[in-house]
């Protein structure tokens, strides 16, 4: 079952820095239910990531609490295995949140860059107003159902102007478009090797990133971009099926990313 897609050209989005006097550009190829509101599980941490980079001091050292790891293991969330006691610096934490999609790491963020969660989700909807995404609210800081299921939600219009948004920063697409990421052990904390969640980095030519998402109602989700040449697209997959099995998810990628190259 797919709720929701778009696939659009956008040329703008292939360089970090627009052209002098070139605004940013993007032509809808294809889309059903560009408006439609639905749940999106860990893109969320897209608006995550792009809040922090903004805020700068990435050096900030942040311990690894042991509310971190409880919230992890008593919501059931995805986590990039943090060991408590570590300290991380805040750069070490988005890869630890964007690549396997570590809700631990934005635990860590959310509470350091508040100041406070509740504060931070607070800036991610204010973000969302002055982005003009007026189908997106976040009731949460990764994406978790929290409160419900639909609590956390936006459109895929709406998160292709997010993600053209977060690859203009050129640390967030160095980010997202490694397939992996290893941290040796040094004073401080222990070694990690974060992999990223992205199956068609590395096996799709012209993979780019960006970000996975999935829980019970939202399914499997995918932001992603691609480009091959001067063509660059950007598109998103919404509840591809309710099940956690991402072969379909992307598959459907795969298969919209080859028409939309076929068409520009």
């Amino acid at each position: 079952m797919l709720a929701a897609a778009v696939i659009t050209a956008s040329p703008a989005v292939a360089s970090p820095v627009p052209a002098p006097g070139l605004a940013p550009v993007t032509a809808a190829l294809w889309g059903r239910d560009f408006s439609l509101y639905r749940p999106m599980g860990s893109i969320t941490k897209v608006m995550t990531a792009l809040l922090v980079i903004r805020a700068g001091d990435l050096g900030r050292e942040i311990k690894v609490t042991r509310g971190a790891i409880r919230y992890v293991h008593k919501r059931g969330a995805s986590s990039a295995g943090l060991i408590a006691g570590d300290v991380l610096t805040a750069r070490q934490l988005l890869e630890a949140m964007l690549l396997p999609s570590g809700c631990d790491a934005a635990y860590l963020l959310a509470t350091s860059y508040g100041t406070g969660r509740n504060a931070f989700i607070a800036k991610m909807n204010a973000a969302a107003q002055g982005m003009g995404l007026p189908a997106t609210y976040f009731s949460h800081y990764d994406g978790m159902p929290y409160p419900t299921e639909y609590s956390t939600y936006s459109s895929p219009a709406d998160l292709i102007r997010l993600g053209e948004e977060a690859m203009r920063v050129p640390l967030f697409r160095r980010i997202v478009a490694q397939r992996s990421y290893h941290l040796a052990a040094a004073p401080g904390h222990h070694g990690y090797l974060w992999q990223t969640t992205n199956a068609l980095l590395g096996s799709y030519r012209g993979m780019l990133g960006i970000k996975t998402g999935n829980t019970n109602v939202a399914g499997n989700c995918f932001l992603f971009e691609a480009r091959r040449g001067r063509r660059t697209l950007i598109g998103v997959l919404l509840h591809v099926n309710p099940t956690r099995n991402g072969a379909a998810l992307f598959t459907a990628a795969r298969q919209l990313l080859n028409w939309g190259f076929q068409q520009i």
